[in-house]
């Protein structure tokens, strides 16, 4: 049973590719716990930049379970994208299980936009 505290309830998180799978807890950011897990030298799995959603670099798709994403830079994931699961790393908390695979893009242009 759940003691109350914040990071009572943990998920895994699988990420292709990757052998390691990372306990994460409801509330934790996933791109912290991983961060947690998997230390030098070994390479990270996902690209890590800024931490605060701005970069884009820790764009991950998640291909099963659910979680809560906070606001981004919607140049890095479009309302459309969030749709089918793509997300960053450093913005999401589990509810869930996750399954996860590396999804960088790199920058983007600006588009413009029909008036």
């Amino acid at each position: 049973m759940p003691d109350g505290s914040p990071f009572s309830v943990m998920h895994s998180i699988r990420i292709k590719g990757c052998e390691t799978t990372i306990a994460c807890a409801e509330g934790q950011k996933v791109l912290m716990a991983m961060e947690q897990k998997i230390h030098f030298p070994n390479p990270r799995p996902v690209r890590v930049g800024c931490r605060k959603g701005g970069c884009g670099a820790c764009r991950v798709k998640v291909t099963k379970g659910a979680y809560t994403a906070e606001k981004s830079s919607h140049s890095h994931v479009t309302p459309e994208e969030a749709a089918e699961g793509y997300a960053l790393a450093c913005r999401i908390t589990p509810l869930s299980d996750l399954e996860i695979e590396p999804a960088f893009l790199g920058p983007r242009r600006p588009t413009e936009k029909n008036e």
